[in-house]
């Protein structure tokens, strides 16, 4: 039995009304200033308005005193994690290392008032140390002329949170969704696989090697400069990789003490400081870190460098490597919301990634984000608001006034082992076997970032890797699905035939699924599909000479259609009035129909042969047949 209802042939919205529905649902899914509008006082929905677009209005007047305890002791934990990352990632981007603590000090405090995340721990992270070094290294040398470096090193940071500031502004945080995931675990691994190839310079001692990342170029400047090598160094430096790859062994078996693993680059740090001072150990070899100077963040909004000449370099820099630490920054912030039941806002988190970029870069600080390490060290020391940054930069700012000197004798092998232990985590091999099982395209993708970061540049395995995943797309949409559908046994429901193979097809008649947009570039394709789809049924020895009759169409998964495909469904259409076989279209949803009626194809084709679902076009399937066997139509 049929539905009993019609189809809806009202008149088309306006082109104002699509386009605004439109706008609104690519930028405004969340509908973000519904809270806003619902106040309704003007002092009500300014209130309501600051404490959208700067969160800390929001969560600090409601902040319970007795949650302060937890976020001291996670300020405190993260910022013992924080000086040994900050060292080492800043010695990573060949820069010195007092800027990476300079930048654990100012965006903790700017993220902590623009950021919506209760968890993420701010900080430098090792693949943006990487891109900079090499994006920019590749223009001007950070060892010929450091100063030149280091300012273009601040005009990248500077360029970075100006994109992502206007990202979040004007709403356009679907362009990160096109780094999918199997692209961010390929390009992750990758990046760390050849971060830690860089520190073998360090752990053998080497005082020359190669200015590229890739595999091949690492491998021969160790075989040349094999020469240079201390066993002195490689002793200390397999200890120290040993030490805090154990801790992060007994993290993983009991999680209860994950400090063991946050103090422990913190104590390599203290440990290898106290090795070097007494024991000389620049006379054995071991390289150390150097002077530090005592003092805050010195401004440097006057070292910016937009000379043409460079500016390239600085914007690739600045787009490659914000892109990448905007997207892993949200991605963690949401993956601990989640823990929670928590929300973040994707938008607000760019705007405040964006903010704390550009004011950094103002004063001495270089790229930042939620780095997943610190994050994780943060979440698990119990902290409960974003108010454990603000610790962090307190407790940093008394590093930078008291404490840095005594940092000079950090040893750089200690350095390379904290950076190869975290790679080493970063390095998803579980991820990947995943993918291999699940879905052999995306493991593919995956491979691509993965292979071409390592063996040729990071560009270009980020390339590879995002080409191939649009590929992907566009097939999805250029051969969208379609299926058979047969009526489930004791039911009015018509389901996929190759999934229910027990579902039955009315005599005479083909119900085809349709489960994309119709337009030109797949258009061709839905038509030849369902000529064969018709041709496998008549030859189909199964079906006893019970040839098709008429073929219904279910459209509502198919989401827009353009002229294109309009005029390929009425040429399939006169195809298969040629042959006698009727056609008929079920449910097409309000979009497509809109279009329907405006280009005259409902005209055309006749309201008769619309249907509100497959029973109701099955009723009417046989008189409608033997309506065009009387007086064939002519479209």
């Amino acid at each position: 039995m049929g539905t009993g209802h019609e189809v809806s042939y009202a008149d088309p919205r306006s082109f104002g009304f699509k386009f605004g529905s439109h706008c609104k649902e690519t930028l405004f899914p969340d509908d973000p200033f519904r809270t806003i509008r619902n106040r309704h006082t003007p002092v009500a929905r300014l209130k309501a308005t600051l404490d959208y677009f700067v969160p800390i209005f929001e969560w600090l007047p409601k902040y319970d005193i007795r949650l302060l305890q937890y976020d001291i002791l996670a300020g405190i934990t993260i910022t013992s994690l924080a000086i040994p990352q900050g060292i080492s990632y800043a010695k990573l981007a060949n820069i010195p290392p007092i800027v990476g603590l300079y930048t654990s000090f100012v965006p903790p405090l700017v993220y902590a008032v623009f950021g919506s995340s209760k968890h993420l721990a701010v900080g430098t992270v090792a693949s943006a140390s990487m891109i900079m070094a090499n994006t920019i290294g590749a223009e001007v040398s950070a060892t010929e002329n450091p100063t030149l470096y280091l300012h273009l090193v601040f005009t990248a940071c500077f360029l970075t949170g100006v994109f992502q500031f206007l990202l979040g502004v004007l709403r356009l945080g679907i362009l990160v969704d096109f780094l999918s995931h199997s692209t961010i675990t390929g390009f992750m691994s990758g990046t760390a696989t050849i971060i830690c190839l860089q520190q073998l310079k360090s752990i053998f001692g080497l005082k020359h090697f190669t200015t590229h990342t890739d595999v091949v170029h690492v491998f021969k400047a160790i075989f040349k400069n094999r020469s240079e090598m201390r066993w002195q160094s490689i002793v200390v430096g397999v200890v120290f990789l040993a030490f805090l790859q154990l801790t992060r062994f007994i993290r993983k078996k009991k999680p209860k003490l994950f400090w063991v693993s946050a103090i422990a680059p913190m104590l390599v740090v203290i440990i290898g400081c106290i090795f070097a001072y007494f024991l000389d150990a620049e006379k054995h070899g071991i390289q150390i870190v150097g002077e530090l100077k005592k003092g805050l963040n010195p401004i440097s909004i006057h070292h910016l460098n937009f000379n043409s000449k460079y500016l390239s370099a600085t914007i690739k820099a600045g787009l490659i490597a914000g892109a990448i630490a905007m997207t892993e920054g949200i991605a963690i912030g949401r993956s601990f919301a989640i823990l929670k039941n928590d929300q973040i806002d994707g938008n607000k988190e760019m705007v405040a990634f964006g903010l704390m970029n550009i004011i950094g870069s103002f004063f001495s600080c270089y790229l930042t984000t939620g780095p997943f390490s610190k994050t994780a060290v943060n979440f698990n020391a119990g902290c409960k608001s974003a108010l454990s940054n603000i610790v962090m930069a307190i407790c940093m700012m008394f590093t930078l006034l008291f404490l840095a000197p005594v940092f000079k004798y950090t040893p750089l092998v200690a350095l390379a082992a904290i950076i190869m232990s975290a790679m080493l985590g970063l390095i998803d091999y579980e991820e990947m076997h995943h993918l291999f099982k699940v879905d052999k395209f995306d493991f593919l993708i995956c491979m691509a970032g993965f292979l071409g970061v390592t063996f040729l540049s990071m560009d270009y395995g980020l390339m590879l890797s995002i080409g191939l995943a649009l590929l992907r797309a566009l097939l999805y949409v250029a051969r969208p699905a379609t299926c058979k559908l047969g009526k489930m046994p004791g039911t009015t429901l018509y389901r996929d035939m190759e999934q229910y193979p027990d579902g039955t097809r009315a005599p005479g008649l083909l119900a085809l699924q349709l489960g994309s947009p119709i337009y030109y570039a797949n258009a061709n394709y839905i038509r030849e599909r369902v000529l064969r789809w018709i041709q496998d049924e008549d030859e189909n020895p199964d079906n006893k000479g019970d040839t098709v009759e008429f073929v219904i169409l279910e459209l509502s998964g198919v989401t827009s259609i353009d002229m294109t495909g309009l005029e390929t469904l009425l040429e399939t259409r006169r195809m298969l009035q040629s042959r006698k076989i009727g056609m008929a279209f079920v449910n097409p949803r309000l979009g497509v129909m809109e279009k329907m009626l405006k280009s005259k194809f409902v005209e055309k084709v006749g309201k008769g042969f619309f249907f509100l679902s497959i029973e109701d076009a099955i009723d009417g399937a046989y008189s409608l047949r033997r309506e065009m066997q009387e007086k064939p139509l002519q479209v």
